[in-house]
């Protein structure tokens, strides 16, 4: 990055250097000021002002330009553009047996039917219509095309209108170019098939997906219309339908939105969709309902996250407001307070089946009184430790927050935002894995198809966002060295580095220069160079003792931190955007597959030694603000970076652009 430095000379310096270099003969007379600002003759200079006493000047303090190095930003939505399908000429493939080239040469050549030939007329047609270059000796090994009959209703599917996206046009243009059976029309009908499809879309919300963005018009069709008016209107509808399926069946797999488009803070590689074998499966298919619906995920995951859904929108329970008080903010331990009904009233509500088990006995006893008594403290606390909040028994706007007093419609949006975010990533996780959910600051380990621990995590703050991404884990990193982003050294370090040069040297940090140490003291950090400044080893480094690595070009990754108190904190969206952890020795010895004694052992040695994984295997780093429990329950997190908003204006967008055409 290249930064200009601007420098407003001081008034003082400037009038001590006229007074010592230059004198003027008369008060008209050019001043070094007159040259400075370009006038090179005393009649270009406007007649002097003498000012009836002298005044003071002023003092102009030096400024200067600082840079910044730009975080990661979110983008206006754009979606796939539309475009017509073109269906040219179609043709069926033919699939002849061996035959002699000098007899081929004859058959090219027409041959008039007589009556007693009638029958095979369609036959004759076809192998008069190959051309003898393509064939081969091979028998039942010969390949052509020939172009459809006259009355074939497929030839009216290059008049048909319909827009779609370029991977799914592409597709059907290839399907019916070449001889694609018809599959949603048969004998000059609306086929069974096709009910089962249009119903399939009809139910396309079940599965966190837009039912309107999959519209498709049934033909009229009459007694009265010429039967090319009919086949024109069934073309239509065979080629609309084929297009929302392949769309359905795109979006099931791989999602309606890319992520890569919402913000920089997305780098996810879409699931790759294969349009072709799926219109070949369609003609094949007895159950085209179960084909579809196939192609959305098929883990548990997915299903607790579908029957959720289901529950919130089927639920016939109205919702009671639970409002507290704006006047307290606070409600301690042996106070009367009138919000405490609410309270209780919102931990039920909050609260699992196997919480409200566990109390049964606390809130059956409950009459609806203001006294905060300690039973009731003991509620709360019990409710704080569940959901990872500071347990103090004290009711205030974290703990109020953390009730998540929510509709079944804000809830079902979490959990569609869920659904699609799941379409991002494989529907095999793999046997063993890490899951960091940001929103829930927390990260699971998983091995052997379970999951066995969890702990709490420190994510990057709303400025500087955690990404979402997957990679492999590879190293772990004890009594590492901190290597300070450049965004962290021009945004935080730069205006301490130009008052203090020598900074980074008295706080022990190390300043490389292409390769070479050098003295912070003697870099030139008003012009913001490109150095590398890292932090040595030791109990100060921002890293604490050890760092877990997938490397990827965002610089994220998990490490311990000094600052442990983070982790007793509701809201842990603290950090530049690595992952701390709060048993960081504990990851380390199940990433490495070794006891936590010999993690403490080489922490001991002081010294800087990365391990590698013997066998490297995938960390999820990603964001959901509804995600199932061990147990499969739902629980839902605040949208801490406002993704969720982000994801509802994409859906807008593409859902818009479906309904344009």
């Amino acid at each position: 990055m290249r930064n200009k430095l601007f420098v407003r000379v001081s008034s003082v310096a400037l009038a001590a250097t006229m007074a010592t270099a230059f004198v003027p003969a008369s008060a008209n007379a050019l001043t070094l000021m007159d040259i400075l600002r370009g006038r090179n003759k005393e009649a270009d200079r406007p007649a002097a002002v003498q000012p009836s006493q002298p005044q003071p000047q002023q003092q102009v303090q030096r400024t200067y330009s600082i840079p910044k190095v730009a975080p990661p930003k979110y983008y206006t939505y754009k979606p796939d553009a539309l475009r017509y399908i073109a269906i040219t000429e179609i043709r069926d493939p033919v699939v002849t047996g061996s035959v002699e080239r000098d007899d081929l040469s004859e058959m090219a050549t027409p041959v008039a039917a007589t009556a007693d030939d009638a029958a095979n007329n369609d036959a004759m047609t076809e192998v008069a219509a190959i051309n003898p270059t393509t064939a081969t000796d091979e028998a039942g090994t010969d390949v052509t095309t020939v172009a459809i009959g006259e009355n074939d209703p497929r030839q009216y599917l290059t008049d048909a209108r319909v827009k779609a996206e370029d991977s799914v046009a592409k597709a059907l243009e290839a399907y019916y170019e070449n001889g694609g059976e018809l599959l949603w029309v048969a004998d000059g009908k609306i086929a069974p098939a096709a009910g089962k499809a249009l119903n399939t879309l009809r139910h396309a919300g079940e599965y966190g997906l837009d039912a309107t963005d999959y519209r498709v018009e049934l033909p009229i069709i009459s007694s009265s219309m010429s039967e090319e008016e009919r086949d024109e209107a069934l073309m239509q509808f065979e080629l609309a339908l084929s297009a929302e399926v392949l769309t359905y069946m795109e979006d099931a797999k791989r999602g309606r939105v890319d992520p890569n488009r919402i913000s920089e803070f997305h780098d996810l590689q879409r699931n790759p969709v294969d349009l072709d074998e799926a219109l070949k499966a369609l003609g094949k298919a007895e159950d085209v309902s179960g084909l579809m619906e196939s192609y959305n995920p098929q883990s548990d995951r997915f299903r607790e996250l579908k029957a959720e859904l289901k529950t919130l929108r089927n639920s016939d329970e109205e919702v009671e407001p639970i409002v507290f008080s704006a006047s307290k903010v606070y409600i301690h331990p042996g106070e009367n307070d009138q919000d405490v009904p609410n309270l209780v009233k919102a931990i039920w509500r909050k609260s699992p089946v196997e919480f409200r088990n566990d109390h049964a006995e606390v809130f059956a006893a409950y009459d609806d009184g203001t006294e905060y008594t300690p039973e009731l403290v003991s509620l709360v606390k019990d409710f704080q430790r569940d959901h990872g909040l500071y347990v103090d028994g004290v009711v205030g706007p974290n703990t109020i927050a953390a009730f998540d007093l929510e509709t079944n419609d804000d809830r079902a949006d979490k959990v569609v935002a869920a659904m699609e975010r799941l379409r991002w990533l494989p529907d095999d996780f793999g046997p063993r894995y890490v899951f960091i959910n940001q929103p829930a600051y927390r990260v699971y380990y998983h091995q052997d198809g379970g999951e066995n621990f969890d702990m709490r995590v420190v994510v990057g703050n709303p400025t500087n966002q955690t990404y979402f991404f997957r990679d492999e884990i590879e190293t772990v990193e004890f009594n590492p060295y901190w290597g300070i982003p450049r965004s962290i050294v021009v945004n935080e370090y730069l205006p301490k580095l130009r008052a203090n040069p020598g900074y980074f040297d008295q706080i022990g940090y190390e300043v490389s220069y292409n390769g070479r140490r050098v003295s912070s003291a003697s870099v030139n950090w008003a012009a913001a160079p490109m150095v590398d400044v890292r932090q040595p080893p030791g109990e100060r480094n921002a890293l604490g003792q050890l760092k877990i690595l997938f490397p990827n070009s965002h610089a994220i990754y998990m490490h311990d931190t000094p600052q442990k108190s983070f982790f007793d904190r509701d809201v842990r969206a603290l950090s530049h955007g690595c992952v701390r952890l709060a048993e960081p020795n504990k990851m380390a010895a199940a990433v490495l597959g070794i006891p936590e004694s010999d993690v403490e052992a080489n922490i001991a040695t002081g010294q800087n030694m990365p391990v590698d994984l013997p066998h490297k295997f995938p960390v999820y780093v990603s964001y959901f603000t509804a995600w199932p429990d061990a147990n499969g329950e739902v629980q839902y997190y605040d949208d801490v970076y406002e993704r969720d908003m982000y994801l509802d204006r994409a859906f807008d967008a593409v859902s818009k652009s479906r309904a344009d055409v």
